[in-house]
């Protein structure tokens, strides 16, 4: 089924995971609101949606500041009209050994991947809940489920995602709001490539040796693609969607 009169608003959607799956929500039907950080990163792909008809907003907001979430998600609405699909996807990484990971990591990185999709959700589920339908779709990470060495404090981040993902799922299921978690490996993007730069310079690895070394730690073959996050996002979302509460994990095999 498509997403045909449906919006959609992607957090983080101006490159990488955000912009694959804003991609495939609009190429499915749906109008798409792009929150960024800089609304001047998004002007291309928002040009781009705009061609295949879309309507298309581009609102700003640092996901971590809660006022400007708030206003920006209000934005989005009064352009587009009630949020029918919300993707936390806005996030990053850091590594570090735990024992010098100092408690700012922790609180950066659950402001980001607990406290935005927290306070995200918090905007669009009354509307959700009243209208009897809505998805939220959660972009965490294999993290979430499984944990890692030097990742402790995005792990725990990522998992605090998850469990936000199920227990939003199991409170909301039966008011017609379905809400999942994708969890992707490492994935093709410029932040796992400048993962793999930071080894290098730091070991001296050739690039190629560092990347098969993480990938071969992480039981990956190859890197995932944006599209197979896309393209599992885009099923969670669709309107003859059964499933919540899942934690899809995809690794490239």
């Amino acid at each position: 089924m498509s997403l045909d009169q449906q919006h959609a608003l992607i957090t983080g959607a101006n490159r990488g995971i955000g912009a694959a799956i804003a991609r495939h929500l609009a190429r499915a039907g749906a109008d798409c609101s792009l929150l960024v950080r800089d609304p001047a990163s998004a002007g291309s792909l928002a040009a781009e949606l705009r061609a295949l008809g879309r309507r298309v907003a581009v609102v700003a907001a640092d996901v971590t500041d809660t006022a400007a979430l708030d206003r920006a998600i209000a934005e989005a609405v009064a352009a587009l009209g009630p949020v029918d699909v919300l993707v936390n996807n806005a996030g990053f990484a850091e590594t570090r050994p735990f024992l010098k990971s100092d408690d700012a990591l922790y609180e950066r990185l659950l402001a980001v991947h607990l406290m935005a999709p927290v306070h995200a959700a918090r905007a669009v589920l009354p509307s959700m809940v009243a209208r009897g339908r809505g998805r939220i779709v959660n972009i965490a990470s294999v993290a979430g489920v499984a944990g890692g060495a030097y990742i402790a404090a995005y792990a725990a981040a990522k998992h605090a995602m998850v469990g936000l993902t199920r227990a939003l799922a199991a409170e909301f299921r039966g008011q017609g709001v379905l809400v999942n978690a994708v969890c992707p490996g490492y994935t093709d993007t410029d932040l796992v490539r400048d993962s793999v730069a930071r080894i290098v310079a730091k070991t001296g690895l050739p690039t190629d040796q560092a990347m098969a070394t993480i990938l071969r730690d992480a039981g990956q073959s190859r890197l995932v693609t944006v599209d197979e996050v896309a393209e599992a996002t885009l099923a969670f979302a669709r309107p003859d969607a059964t499933a919540s509460g899942e934690a899809a994990v995809l690794l490239g095999r």
